[in-house]
């Protein structure tokens, strides 16, 4: 962490802010009375789901030990009862890394400084879990008004390139020319148009190792304006290659450990993106509950959106 950093680390800091026990974070800004907004959000009843699929025809390709999910049919025509004529099962199995595909990071999924976000010890992680900020601590679910900011749309592009960085003025601009505004206990959905490399043209490697994203300028932005988690279509969410070569990470670390933001990771926004540029509506009743994995440093997820 250089300097700037640090600063920018203590500036947008939520530790203590919901007392010295918790492991939420900014999922706390979503109260009843940002639930209630968000329902009156479905106007139509259409539903949008916003997940990959967990299968072998995933993302993963290896990197860092993560792998498709490896399905197994324990069963296929069980029997249930002596007579061979009478009613059968099936039943399965899958093997999967939490990460794999659409999913939530846990505020214990990246640490420093030996510290977990709001001060927890980095100890708490270990080989049988997080025992704080793991994913089962948001088990009231995530449920939110979801604001998409198309901000591919607002380039003119099908897709953001590989380290192209998304600054303040751009989710800015993306508010203005939608008629939209991310406000206090919204869930923040950015789309870079990335998601179409892997789901379009079938390039893992390339979708997963490089691509735009948040830049460090939006940290201080999320800060401000109270969202209580930011999701995108692509790997990392922050841009990756970094904007400083000799600091990797920095989004992650300083969002997740110092402002206790939940991130998502490689949603599916194309199909919400293309009804809300027909309809000129951008918000949605967005709701993304994690599994409660116990000690889960992230969980898998079916995201939907309803308009």
């Amino acid at each position: 962490m250089t300097p700037a950093l640090t600063e920018l680390a203590r500036k947008v800091s939520n530790w203590g802010r919901w007392g010295a026990d918790d492991e939420r974070g900014t999922v706390n800004f979503i109260t009843p009375e940002v639930v209630r907004r968000a329902a009156g959000c479905v106007r139509r009843g259409q539903v949008f789901s916003l997940g990959l699929t967990f299968g072998a025809e995933g993302p993963q390709f290896g990197q860092a030990g993560r792998v498709n999910p490896l399905h197994i049919m324990t069963s296929t025509h069980g029997q249930m009862t002596p007579d061979p004529a009478g009613p059968r099962y099936a039943d399965d199995v899958i093997v999967m890394p939490l990460q794999c595909a659409t999913q939530w990071d846990s505020l214990a999924h990246v640490h420093y400084g030996g510290q977990l976000y709001n001060g927890h010890a980095a100890s708490a992680i270990t080989p049988s879990g997080a025992e704080r900020n793991g994913i089962d601590k948001m088990s009231a679910g995530i449920i939110s008004r979801g604001v998409l900011l198309d901000v591919a749309r607002l380039k003119g592009v099908e897709s953001l390139g590989p380290g192209q960085v998304i600054s303040p003025a751009d989710l800015e601009a993306a508010e203005k020319r939608q008629g939209s505004r991310v406000e206090r206990g919204d869930v923040l959905l950015v789309r870079t148009g990335y998601m179409r490399v892997f789901t379009v043209y079938g390039e893992r490697v390339y979708y997963m190792k490089q691509m735009p994203g948040l830049g460090v300028e939006t940290i201080e932005w999320l800060h401000a304006r109270e969202i209580a988690a930011v999701a995108s279509d692509t790997n990392m969410v922050e841009v990756y290659p970094p904007e400083d070569p000799t600091v990797l990470f920095p989004f992650h670390a300083i969002c997740i450990r110092d402002m206790g933001l939940t991130l998502g990771e490689m949603f599916d926004f194309e199909a919400l993106a293309a009804d809300c540029a027909a309809d000129g509506v951008w918000e949605c009743l967005f709701t993304a509950p994690p599994l409660r994995v116990t000690g889960g440093v992230g969980s898998p997820l079916n995201p939907l959106a309803v308009k």
